[in-house]
């Protein structure tokens, strides 16, 4: 359990139920326009710092340890969760609420899940917020708490329907506007905000050039460094537009290993000179762009340093690279400390200590707080770290917070959320967005647009993995619904992804009836049945057309197609906007933002980045 002894205050805090509405009150009179000094240099920003260093001085330690934590709590409530949530909470965090958890541990984050059930609903998400507020500001020396989330769009979301959910990382890729990353940034934003969540751990800065990248993939905006720069820089001055904090992920580049550091500790092989060229530039461009925070991963680089510790640890990469050599002065994140890749080589006591001593500055998500919070505790006490070194890292926190107005208004906005959260004007743009990334790679003899008036009768198949956080889903069953939105009569076929012989026969057999056939596929590989079943379709005589809902690659796997579509992820905006291509509703106009290899020679390109055709 943490030592109070020093002080701090471990009572439960507010009793009030989190579902009513927090006044408007200042939350601090020592940090009364504090915000605009921040954005103001010279003297201004000087006075600004001042006071922050004023709230840190009268922080006890643990306070101090507290402000440096990022962690999952489970429920919809800040106070009254359901009992499997509380069960949840005590058995991994020791305490029945977030309100309890905030009370015994003075967190200065906390980072919302939809598996931790915090995201029900937009009401419920704002209510939850504003419990999780009052109770920090209910405590001695109260501050108010950074809430964050996963909000990536297309394969990572955490809050879905009736929020906007917009286009992944690789299809902006494929549609390379920025204008359209900004306007993803500022509409993900305003509907974060209204909902109390003050940062998004996003955009992802990886540059994805190993097609078997098992962890970022299409959460990436591509493979060309210069390209994916200019659409980070442009998502981050989106969500800075509406007020939430970002954060580029992974330091110092994660997208080049065969190794998901979930489960796995990946090794980067990439020399220092092709680091500087090509993982290195979209981290220059958000630090120009004036990005809140960096996330760490929990990668190992040997170039960069060759310790054997993942960079999350290496003081090398964290203070050496991106402190000073990169000049970034904002907040360094880790990814959560849960995952294997940082839990390789030392324990979780160890972690957290070692993470601060090499220049981070938030400790994401431990596997046990508990554990995290009291070694470094320990550390300071047994002199390992100081409280100065603590010092440096909680005025950066501090800075972020009153950058982006938390100091002053910390609490959501549940007024605005059904005028701003999945609103009309929201989700048409949304639609327009995927519309300019859906990439046509193959049209042979003019097998595309399907005609409805001569190939009615549409049958759709294929893979239907588990829809990302909040869309419809099935990917067949929306596409089949989007068609025959569009005068076609489709009927959808879940095969999976890996259709068995009896599944195959059942689909070419349905294929007798159809017009013409369309099959999703998902992360195709030479081994995969999802091949046998395209091949026994093509034979059928039928048009058929692929849809590659995820990978853009899975095209290397289908020599014989005459006709295919890359989508870059499964969700509704995107499988509504390949069918409204599909018909000639609109025509493609996204281009690769990766090369494809060839599959049966990876070390030729079968359609080079750029690559797109149109009607």
């Amino acid at each position: 359990m943490p030592d109070t002894s020093t002080g701090s205050d471990t009572g439960t805090g507010s009793t009030r139920r989190d579902t009513v509405r927090p006044s408007r009150r200042a939350v601090l009179a020592a940090t009364a326009g504090l915000t605009a000094s921040l954005t103001v240099p010279t003297a201004a920003h000087a006075a600004g710092d001042r006071r922050l260093r004023a709230l840190i001085s009268r922080m006890t330690l643990e306070e101090k340890v507290g402000q440096l934590f990022v962690t999952r709590v489970y429920g919809h409530s800040a106070t009254d969760p359901d009992q499997a949530d509380i069960d949840a909470n005590l058995k991994e965090l020791g305490v029945r609420t977030a309100a309890e958890l905030i009370a015994r541990y003075r967190v200065g984050g906390v980072i919302y899940f939809a598996w931790a059930h915090n995201t029900r609903d937009p009401h419920q998400i704002a209510a939850l917020s504003d419990g999780i507020q009052r109770a920090s500001l209910d405590q001695p020396r109260g501050l108010p708490v950074l809430i964050a989330t996963d909000q990536e769009h297309g394969a990572v979301c955490r809050i879905g329907r009736p929020a906007t959910l917009l286009p992944g990382a690789m299809a902006i890729g494929a549609g390379r506007s920025r204008s359209d990353a900004r306007t993803l940034g500022r509409i993900s934003g305003a509907e974060l905000r209204a909902m109390g969540i003050h940062q998004d751990y996003s955009p992802d800065a990886d540059v994805n050039v190993n097609p078997a990248n098992p962890v970022i993939g299409v959460r990436s905006f591509g493979a060309g460094p210069d390209a994916v720069a200019a659409l980070v820089a442009a998502e981050v001055r989106g969500y800075q537009s509406a007020g939430v904090a970002t954060s580029a992920k992974h330091f110092p580049g994660h997208g080049d290993t065969s190794v998901d550091s979930h489960y796995g500790f990946p090794v980067i092989t990439h020399s220092r000179r092709l680091w500087a060229e090509l993982d290195a530039v979209p981290f220059r461009a958000a630090i120009s762009a004036g990005v809140d925070s960096v996330m760490t991963g929990h990668i190992q680089f040997p170039a960069l340093d060759g310790s054997g510790d993942p960079a999350t640890l290496s003081r090398p990469v964290v203070t050496g690279i991106l402190r000073e050599e990169l000049g970034y002065d904002g907040v360094v994140i880790t990814d959560s400390l849960g995952m294997q890749g940082v839990r390789t080589k030392y324990g979780d006591d160890r972690v957290p200590v070692l993470a601060l001593k090499a220049g981070v500055d938030q400790l994401l998500n431990p596997p046990s707080l508990d554990v995290a919070w009291n070694a470094v505790l320990t550390a300071v006490r047994n002199g390992e770290l100081t409280e100065a070194r603590l010092d440096e890292s909680i005025l950066r926190i501090l800075r972020l917070k009153a950058r982006r107005g938390l100091l002053d208004h910390p609490f959501a906005h549940p007024d605005r959320i059904d005028r701003t959260v999945g609103t009309p004007a929201h989700l048409a743009a949304a639609d327009r967005i995927a519309e300019r990334t859906t990439t046509l790679l193959v049209n042979e003899d003019g097998t595309l647009p399907f005609d409805h008036r001569r190939q009615r009768r549409i049958l759709v198949v294929g893979a239907d993995p588990a829809s990302p956080s909040g869309t419809t889903g099935p990917p067949t069953g929306v596409l089949a619904a989007a068609l025959s939105g569009l005068g076609f009569a489709a009927t959808a076929l879940s095969t999976g992804t890996a259709p068995s012989a009896a599944t195959v026969d059942k689909a070419v057999a349905a294929a007798g009836d159809a017009d013409a056939v369309v099959v999703a596929t998902y992360n195709v590989t030479a081994g995969s049945s999802q091949r046998t079943l395209v091949d026994r379709l093509l034979a059928t005589g039928r048009p058929v057309a692929v849809v590659a809902v995820r990978n853009p690659y899975d095209i290397a796997q289908f020599p014989a197609v005459r006709a295919a579509l890359a989508t870059y992820c499964w969700t509704d905006v995107e499988l509504r906007a390949a069918a409204r291509v599909l018909a000639g509703r609109v025509a493609p106009r996204g281009r690769l933002p990766v090369p494809v290899q060839r599959a049966d020679d990876p070390a030729r390109v079968l359609y080079p980045l750029g690559h797109g055709l149109t009607y």
